[in-house]
């Protein structure tokens, strides 16, 4: 447990120090920031053209106009900036050297790899919490939906450590740290968009490609609904990649 909390410590300590965490951070602060305003904005204007058709009135609220596409967007920020997170974690250590010298450490090859897993999540959550000012600033302007708040949150956290896990296996097979980030990048973006191929297949073909899209996945933690199946899916996905990473560090062991 203490060869974890050194792992663990150690990774902290290096998003920090270097300006890595300080820019991803700022970045989809920045980013999330801009979308909150904008659909502020559009809820301003679409609530005074419903002074002259109240009825609109009816069909507009914080938790669809502003909630939810702020979420989507955040989750496509997401995207982008885990492969940031995880493309040093272990191509780092291999390209400097320092590899072997981990593998020396007092700690098993699943602690090093959940240190370096849980230091990262633990930057993912300081993002998320930032962002819960914006619902600080929707409670002063109105009621909103606090569950869908909550539930799309998860899934974000959901979604942003299945990104980890899956940066981190990638990181674990290569020293180049901008190949890591890219693949990355491009494998997650596959299991995002993958869902979009489901109409140009047949019906058996489709669902099997809708229940293994995270797009499909994350659409219903936006409307406020936690199933078990979208909950086992993310943690599946999670300790699938991160049991890969385990065995490549395993692997690499064995090599030195």
């Amino acid at each position: 447990m203490n060869g974890f909390v050194a792992i663990f410590r150690k990774e902290m300590a290096n998003f920090f120090v270097s300006p890595i965490a300080y820019a991803v951070i700022g970045i989809f602060l920045i980013i999330a920031g801009f979308f909150f305003w904008a659909n502020l904005s559009l809820l301003s204007l679409v609530s005074l053209q419903a002074a002259n058709d109240p009825s609109i009135m009816t069909r507009i609220n914080l938790t669809d106009v502003v909630i939810r596409p702020m979420v989507q967007n955040m989750s496509i920020i997401l995207l982008f900036l885990t492969p940031l997170l995880t493309m040093r974690l272990f191509s780092e250590e291999k390209k400097s050297g320092t590899i072997e010298l981990l593998l020396t450490y007092p700690v098993n090859d699943f602690g090093i790899v959940m240190g370096k897993f849980l230091a990262a999540v633990t930057v993912l959550l300081i993002m998320m919490g930032c962002t819960l000012t914006f619902a600080i600033i929707m409670a002063t302007l109105g009621s909103f939906d606090i569950g869908v708040f909550f539930s799309s949150y998860l899934g974000l956290i959901l979604m942003g450590s299945s990104f980890i896990a899956l940066g981190l296996f990638i990181s674990s097979v290569t020293e180049n740290q901008i190949v890591a980030a890219a693949i990355s990048f491009g494998a997650a973006l596959m299991f995002w968009i993958i869902s979009w191929t489901s109409s140009f297949t047949g019906s058996t073909m489709a669902g099997i490609i809708r229940q293994t899209s995270i797009l499909e996945r994350l659409d219903s933690f936006l409307k406020g609904v936690i199933t078990v199946s979208d909950v086992t899916y993310f943690l599946f996905f999670t300790a699938f990649f991160l049991f890969l990473s385990f065995r490549s560090v395993e692997t690499q062991r064995w090599r030195g």
